[in-house]
């Protein structure tokens, strides 16, 4: 893409300034590491890491329809959640193929905030727009495609919770002040109203993740977004946190076997055969995708995401390349979708998909690297897990 033509985050100046090494993602510059991916890895692993995530999207949905409309258009079940609370969920096409994989929170008895993938922002927007236009609905929901006036910052790691909430109590109004993000349980959100000199702005912040440790999101106005990179940064940097690029971002989350749109996920593939299945509510009304999706629950699937790591010292593995079978009969059967030298491990992993035969943990495969297949094993999820 023309580097022109690329969208920038409200905090570029800043990665500019640290030195970050920029990359294209998703149409947006982004930085992809600041020092080294390995480093960054081990700081949000060991203590702390902070990521620019403004490039996602923050779409809201309110309205007296508004959890039955979400309902129809996502796979989970909306109607679980509490006030406050938030789920994983899919946006899924006629055919059961994911349009985007997204978090739903709950802000309100009648208000959601869907966070989305910044590729998705503008197909997720339109699909919500096409289902809300034929929806019975149509006049009890309110969309809001509010991505450009939001930031976002992610705080990971072990250490987070130990200057968290110092760090965000001196950017609050004094009526927020009495909020502690540890407070929040593992995927709650809050509404919280930030300062900056004699104006005050409304913003959330959340305990989900997408490293496999804690963490918390600060979503708040774009207008703000570098004065709480640099508060963060300051009350971190003591503990050990590390500012950490998409680098880290995608070696932390693929231990974790966490998917990444564009690489398991698209629209020729299913939540099932991504392995997903335990966010998709089969068991609630009518929902966009349901009678594929059931058919593959009733039939079985002809693909499934499995994890892999090297059994021996080669080069990692990297998305696309090809997967075979082992032995001496050894035929290709599938694709790499992510791929990289895992920092915690010390050796090659990845993700991938193979006919259901050879899903399960301990088949052996072969991953053909640079024209030579290397040895491989399919292993539960996660590939990594915390020491007890």
């Amino acid at each position: 893409m023309n580097p022109s033509l690329l969208k920038r985050t409200p905090l570029f100046a800043a990665h500019q300034k640290l030195g970050a090494r920029l990359v294209e993602f998703g149409g947006w510059e982004m930085p992809v590491q600041y020092t080294s991916i390995m480093e960054e890895h081990q700081a949000v692993r060991t203590a702390a890491g902070l990521f620019d995530i403004s490039h996602m999207g923050e779409i809201f949905v309110s309205g007296a329809g508004a959890e039955s409309f979400l309902n129809q258009a996502l796979t989970n079940d909306v109607r679980k959640l509490n006030v406050h609370q938030a789920q994983y969920t899919l946006m899924c096409n006629d055919l059961g193929g994911v349009i985007d994989d997204l978090y739903v929170y709950r802000i309100g008895e009648q208000s959601y905030l869907l966070v989305v993938n910044a590729s998705r922002i503008e197909p997720d927007f339109h699909r919500l727009e096409t289902l809300l236009a034929s929806s019975p609905h149509r006049a009890e929901v309110q969309l809001t495609n509010a991505s450009a006036l939001y930031g976002a910052l992610a705080v990971q790691g072990p250490r987070v919770a130990e200057f968290i909430d110092a760090c965000l109590a001196t950017g609050m109004t004094a009526a927020a002040q009495s909020f502690r993000p540890t407070d929040l349980k593992k995927n709650q959100i809050a509404p919280v109203a930030f300062s900056a000199g004699a104006l005050n702005y409304g913003g959330f912040v959340a305990r989900t993740g997408y490293t496999g440790e804690d963490g918390f999101e600060i979503v708040a106005p774009a207008g703000i977004m570098e004065s709480l990179w640099q508060k963060v940064l300051d009350f971190g940097l003591p503990h050990g946190l590390k500012p950490a690029g998409l680098g880290a971002r995608d070696t932390l989350r693929t231990e974790v076997c966490y998917p990444l749109y564009g690489h398991e996920l698209d629209e020729q593939t299913t939540p099932l055969e991504a392995g997903l299945g335990f966010f998709v509510a089969l068991d609630k009304p009518g929902f966009v995708g349901r009678s594929v999706l059931a058919d593959q629950k009733a039939n079985g699937l002809s693909k499934r995401c499995v994890a892999f790591q090297m059994t021996d010292r080669s080069a990692p593995p990297r998305p696309h390349y090809p997967i075979w079978s082992s032995g001496a009969e050894a035929a290709r059967i599938g694709e790499v979708s992510s791929g990289t030298q895992s920092p915690s491990l010390g050796i090659g992993i990845g993700l991938g998909y193979v006919p259901p035969p050879f899903a399960k943990p301990g088949s052996l495969l072969e991953i053909e690297i640079r024209g030579q297949r290397s040895p491989a094993v399919v292993v539960s999820k996660p590939i990594y897990r915390k020491a007890a």
